[in-house]
C-alpha cells in the first residue's frame, strides 16, 4: 500500500478527500476535505469520530448540538491563521457558507464524547521553530497543552517558506519509549503558487519517511493537494522548492490514555538542533497571525 496518496487519488465525488483509518491500514487517523459551494449547505455525521472543522478557505457557519459557531476563515491556507470548531462524536454536524469554502476535517476514532466548541484564531499560538533555512512556522491550534477539549484527536499547521526545510531532523512516534508515544499521522500538503498565497499544482516540494532497517525507505515529490501517511518510522525532511512556499497539516492520533505528540529524533541526526544556535532565523517567519499576513 502507498503511503503517497496524490491529489485525486482520496476523493469519493463528493469529498475532496475522504481518508478513514480502513483506508490507511490502521486504526485511528482520518482527514476529510470538502468543497462547499457558495450559498449551499453539507450536513456531515461524525459516527465514531471527532473532528476539527478547519477552514482551508472561505468562511462558514458551523451547527451541531444546538450550538452555532460563525468560523470567519481565510482567503487561503497562507494568509491568515484562522478559528476553527471541534465537534464530538456521534453528532451531526451542519456547515453552510454564503459565498462559498473549502474545509478540512482532521479526524480520530475516539470513545469519549465532548461537548462541541469554538476556537478563535486569536488564542491560537504561532510558533516559529529551527534556524537558518530550516526555519518555519508552527500553528498549534490543536495540540495537547494547547488544546486539551479532545480524546485522542491532535492536529497543527506548518508553513515552511520556500527554500527551506521542515519536519527536521527527522523524528518518529512509533512505539511508547521513554521520549516518544504511538501516533499515526497523516501530512496533508498545499503548495503556493508564483504569488506565495495562491495553492498551485504547478508548485512542488519533498517529503521523506523511512525505518532504520529500510523496510519503509520513501522519497517523494508532493504537490498541492497531496496527502502522506505515516504509519512508523521516521519523517522528515519536507523540503519547500525555491520560489514555492509549502503549507501542510498534521493529523495525529493514537492509543495512549492521554494525548501526546511525543517523539524522538533519529540520533545520527539530533545534533543538527545544537547547530541552530549559532544561525540567525529566517525574517520571513512568522508568515501569518489572526490579523493575517506579517510583514517580515
Amino acid at each position: 500500500m502507498s503511503l503517497h496518496r496524490p491529489h485525486g487519488t482520496l476523493s469519493d465525488g463528493t469529498d475532496t478527500i475522504r481518508l478513514t483509518p480502513r483506508d490507511a491500514g490502521w486504526t485511528y487517523t482520518g482527514l476529510r476535505v470538502l468543497t462547499i459551494p457558495r450559498g449551499a449547505t453539507r450536513t456531515v455525521s461524525t459516527g465514531e469520530f471527532e473532528a476539527f472543522v478547519l477552514p482551508l478557505a472561505g468562511s462558514l457557519t458551523v451547527e451541531v448540538d444546538e450550538e452555532r459557531f460563525e468560523l470567519r476563515g481565510r482567503e487561503t491556507v497562507f494568509t491568515r491563521v484562522t478559528d476553527f470548531a471541534y465537534v464530538p462524536r456521534d453528532a451531526n454536524v451542519t456547515l453552510s457558507t454564503k459565498d462559498g469554502a473549502e474545509v478540512a476535517l482532521p479526524m480520530a476514532r475516539c470513545t469519549k464524547r465532548l461537548t462541541p466548541k469554538y476556537g478563535p484564531a486569536e488564542e491560537v499560538p504561532v510558533e516559529v521553530r529551527g534556524s537558518g533555512n530550516a526555519t518555519r512556522q508552527v500553528t498549534n491550534f490543536g495540540v495537547p497543552g494547547v488544546w486539551d477539549h479532545a480524546d485522542k484527536l491532535s492536529a497543527c499547521e506548518l508553513i515552511t517558506p520556500d527554500g527551506n526545510w521542515s519536519s527536521y531532523p527527522p523524528h518518529k512516534h512509533d512505539e511508547a519509549s521513554e521520549c516518544e508515544v504511538i501516533n499515526e499521522e497523516i501530512y496533508y500538503f498545499r503548495i503556493a503558487g508564483q504569488d506565495g498565497i495562491t495553492p498551485s499544482r504547478a508548485g512542488f516540494g519533498f517529503h521523506k519517511t523511512y525505518t532504520a532497517d529500510g523496510s519503509i525507505d520513501e522519497d517523494v515529490t508532493v504537490r498541492d493537494g497531496d496527502v502522506f501517511l505515516i504509519p512508523r518510522g521516521y519523517h522528515g525532511p519536507c523540503v519547500a522548492a525555491p520560489g514555492y512556499p509549502m503549507y501542510y497539516l498534521n493529523v495525529l492520533a493514537g492509543p495512549a490514555d492521554d494525548r501526546s505528540m511525543a517523539f524522538c529524533d533519529d540520533p545520527a541526526h539530533t545534533w543538527v538542533r545544537q547547530s541552530w544556535e549559532k544561525q540567525a532565523g529566517d525574517p520571513r517567519c512568522p508568515v501569518t497571525s489572526a490579523e493575517g499576513r506579517v510583514q517580515s
